[in-house]
């Protein structure tokens, strides 16, 4: 068996890795990989509930203070294909290990920040770091897992995604509570050291051949898919749902700039992204189906408290419980989906949770308010539960042979899409919500209006989800079988 100092051979890779698959390098390179993937799930939902406090603190309007959840956001959106492509030319543990420890700095920083605009540009400045730490946790498990073990690998990852997100707001209302606004920053650099020394003892080194050319970055596509990306989620945010002049500007900016992006990647000599790629089914099937559903799962967060608090007339504890339920059933979901990924395979049961999705929005659009709480929370369990079956198939489908110099790119791919997807539905899918609520004032808005609005929403959300299914079913069918000289599919 050869020494892990020693090169290995690209060939024999996968060869070695089932033998090593249960031992105690693998484990812990797992649980780095873990941590690297919970804190930018933490990041994001930890800084909401602190907003009020951070608004009175630094004595600035709340329209302001959104800048610091939104610039964490862009940072991420923008950056992370170019991140992900950078690992696999420069080396993925080094990256991995700059990127927590500017995340940590990061988080030192906004702690620190005396004003809302620093605050503003430290937290980028943390999304960058989770950029890197999203684009890489992913692209690290073919190199440390056995091609059979994929989908437990990925549903463990979505798991530690899942346990983030459910965690921050609890977390952040104690942190605030006891110690002000300030240590939701804090409560992430421990975390983050243990990260960094987990990844730095087991994740496998950076190795490049003796001969290897230095690699050449395409800085003119990563800054214009940065800008452009950037241009996108400013205008699915801002107005929070509400299109104005601004929207449109921004919108149609995000639109010559892909144009301008298509045009010098084809010119470019070592372009970012290689459009060919796209021509593959199972990719481009996986990257279109993977924003629909982040598009759909967004709705659930934003129909969900009107819903729950002005249709059921629920208080704001009793709303809070039963919207933690969808997070809680993707934490628990996320390691039985892998397996079941492993045991039946990535295709069959990416259609099974498109299916689960298509029924549980089905169920919501012509769910009656009779039904009170129990008839929200089931279709909403059912819902969590299929998008978290199909996350791990299609992230295990799309990133299950890919050659290794380009797996960090397509992670920061997959997860790009699953962004966009999250920030069109919170202002598509909100702008549905409201237009047929017929209301101005969500806020205010009577029961009815509640009720028709979550059932015309989650009515467009089937629609969504069928047409994933059907993309999803075309990408399956145009991809070509496995030849035998080949890695299979």
């Amino acid at each position: 068996m050869n020494s892990p100092s020693k090169p290995v051979p690209p060939a024999s890779s996968q060869q070695a890795t089932p033998a090593i698959a249960a031992t105690r390098p693998v484990r812990g390179a797992l649980a780095s990989l873990s941590l690297a993937m919970l804190l930018p799930a933490l990041g994001t939902s930890i800084a909401n509930v602190g907003l009020p406090d951070m608004a009175r603190a630094l004595h600035a309007p709340f329209q302001d203070v959104q800048w610091i959840v939104l610039s964490y956001l862009l940072a991420i959106t923008a950056l992370i294909v170019s991140v992900g492509r950078l690992g696999d030319m420069i080396g993925r543990r080094r990256l991995l290990l700059a990127g927590i420890a500017l995340f940590a700095l990061a988080s030192i920083l906004c702690a620190l920040a005396p004003t809302l605009w620093l605050l503003v540009a430290a937290r980028a400045l943390q999304g960058l770091g989770a950029s890197v730490m999203m684009a890489l946790t992913m692209a690290f498990v073919g190199s440390i897992v056995p091609k059979a073990q994929t989908g437990s690998a990925m549903g463990l990852l979505g798991t530690m995604s899942a346990v983030g997100t459910t965690l921050g707001p609890a977390l952040g209302g104690l942190l605030i509570a006891r110690f002000g606004w300030q240590a939701i920053f804090l409560v992430n650099v421990p975390l983050a050291g243990v990260a960094l020394l987990m990844a730095w003892r087991f994740l496998p080194a950076d190795q490049r051949g003796a001969n290897a050319k230095r690699p050449v970055f395409d800085h003119r596509g990563t800054l214009l898919l940065a800008l452009t990306l950037a241009a996108y989620a400013l205008a699915m945010t801002l107005g929070r749902g509400h299109f104005g002049m601004r929207n449109v500007a921004l919108l149609l900016a995000a639109c010559a700039g892909a144009a301008l992006f298509v045009y010098v990647e084809l010119k470019a000599p070592a372009p970012l992204i290689r459009l060919a790629m796209l021509r593959a089914p199972v990719l481009s099937a996986g990257l279109a189906t993977s924003m629909l559903v982040s598009t759909v799962m967004m709705s659930t967060l934003v129909v969900g408290p009107f819903y729950l608090a002005r249709g059921l007339g629920l208080g704001t504890a009793v709303t809070g419980m039963v919207l933690a339920a969808g997070p809680l059933v993707a934490a628990f979901c996320g390691v039985p989906s892998g397996w079941l990924v492993d045991r039946y395979g990535a295709q069959r049961m990416g259609g099974a949770g498109l299916c689960g999705a298509a029924a549980a929005c089905l169920a919501l659009s012509l769910l009656p308010a009779s039904l009170g709480i129990p008839g929200y929370v089931a279709p909403i369990m059912l819902l969590t539960a299929s998008y978290a079956l199909f996350q791990a198939a299609n992230n295990t489908a799309v990133m299950g042979d890919i050659v290794p110099d380009q797996r960090g790119l397509i992670s920061g791919m997959l997860n790009l899409s699953r962004n966009l997807g999250l920030v069109t539905g919170a202002s598509v899918m909100g702008a549905i919500f409201a237009f047929f609520a017929s209301a101005s004032d969500l806020a205010s808005a009577q029961p009815a209006a509640m009720i028709r609005g979550m059932h015309a929403t989650f009515a467009v959300a089937s629609a969504l989800i069928l047409a994933a299914l059907a993309i999803f079913a075309l990408g399956r069918a145009l991809a070509k079988p496995p030849t035998p000289s080949g890695d299979p599919a």
